[in-house]
């Protein structure tokens, strides 16, 4: 495995060479389109943005390689006015995979008040009444909706009240995730994508799917998100209830009936359609990076059990099927993701956020189990 990372990170740094002379000056890259040939990129603003930068200061931790540090704070230029955003909930994505690492690697205290500030802009979605972090804004079809991916942003509020910050960063992040466990898991633990809020009341009005294959389905990054996000904030709180809820939501997956043999999963568990459906490998590196985390916490049996399906998704990625050869998919690392099927967009492509969270299950295996 030593050596299997040690390549993947030498062909990473091979392939994003390629991606940063293919991207606009004032873009970041979200995808490859192989009918044009060209990589699709959006503006700072799109939830993605912080992925790569993320990607290459993970990279650059592995290499020490001075280009690809280059392009990592040249990213980071683009995406810093994010810092004041609050059109979304996505300041955890955009700022903290981006800025939470290079903060760790250079210690740049520049780069320590961007974070703070973004915890700052995150916490004005926060929704006292109905104790959320409003995902989006109030539209035609939700009235207060939060999604299983909020979890993941937490991250940011969670670690700027641990290193100096407000502590009603931290409240928010736990009163959060208190009102996401009681209302977004079904009793089999797994997940539905959108829970629809009154905003005044805190009453839940409709649980439904935005990318997922029905409102009952569980979308798989969905779940990915799920067990993360609990992880994680086992991690900064140690409350055993977010463990216990990580650990049953890695059983939903890692006993489900349709995870392939390769464990890299379907779009969606109950697509009725499968085998004939696209996988998605953004959730199975998300999914292997969470369950190397969760195994920190958890003693034997399970550990092990962990451990041997994130190694399990780890050698599939890094294989033939899933990992570009040098010079292929526009410079992403990954094919064969899935954005969002329903709405037929970014159906089995490269996406950024499968290479972030691909670099981030290989480090993590390399730190942990080397």
């Amino acid at each position: 495995m030593g050596a299997l990372i040690e390549d993947n990170f030498k062909q990473a740094a091979k392939q994003y060479k390629i991606l940063m002379k293919v991207i606009p000056e004032d873009k970041l890259p979200q995808t490859y389109d192989s009918i044009n040939k060209k990589v699709v990129s959006y503006e700072r603003t799109w939830w993605c943005t912080g992925f790569y930068p993320g990607s290459l200061w993970y990279i650059y931790e592995q290499t020490q390689d001075p280009v690809i540090r280059k392009e990592a704070e040249r990213a980071l230029n683009i995406i810093a006015p994010n810092q004041t955003y609050t059109g979304n909930h996505d300041l955890g994505f955009m700022m903290f995979c981006s800025f939470g690492n290079a903060y760790r690697l250079t210690g740049n205290p520049k780069y320590k008040e961007i974070i703070f500030q973004s915890a700052a802009s995150l916490s004005s979605r926060y929704k006292p009444a109905a104790k959320v972090i409003q995902s989006w804004n109030s539209s035609k079809k939700f009235d207060g909706p939060v999604i299983i991916d909020n979890m993941m942003n937490l991250e940011l509020l969670n670690w700027v009240s641990q290193n100096g910050g407000d502590s009603k960063y931290q409240e928010i992040a736990v009163t959060h995730a208190n009102t996401t466990l009681k209302n977004h898991f079904r009793p089999d633990y797994s997940s539905y994508h959108v829970v629809d809020y009154n905003m005044n009341t805190g009453e839940v009005i409709k649980k439904k799917t935005f990318q997922g294959y029905s409102d009952e389905s569980a979308w798989a990054r969905g779940q990915g998100w799920g067990l993360y996000g609990y992880t994680m904030m086992y991690r900064f709180t140690k409350d055993p209830k977010y463990l216990k809820q990580a650990q049953n939501i890695a059983n939903f997956i890692l006993t489900n009936p349709n995870l392939p043999e390769d464990k890299i999963p379907y779009w969606d568990f109950n697509d009725p359609k499968i085998p004939d459906v696209p996988r998605d490998a953004s959730a199975g590196a998300l999914i292997a990076s969470a369950l190397l985390e969760l195994g920190q916490y958890t003693p034997e049996p399970e550990k092990a059990k962990y451990l041997d399906v994130a190694k399990q998704i780890i050698i599939s990625l890094s294989g033939p099927k899933y990992r570009s050869a040098i010079g292929e998919n526009g410079g992403f690392i990954l094919k064969h993701s899935t954005g969002a099927l329903p709405l037929h967009s970014e159906i089995d492509v490269p996406l950024i956020y499968a290479d972030y969270y691909f670099l981030e299950a290989l480090k993590r295996y390399q730190d942990w189990y080397l």
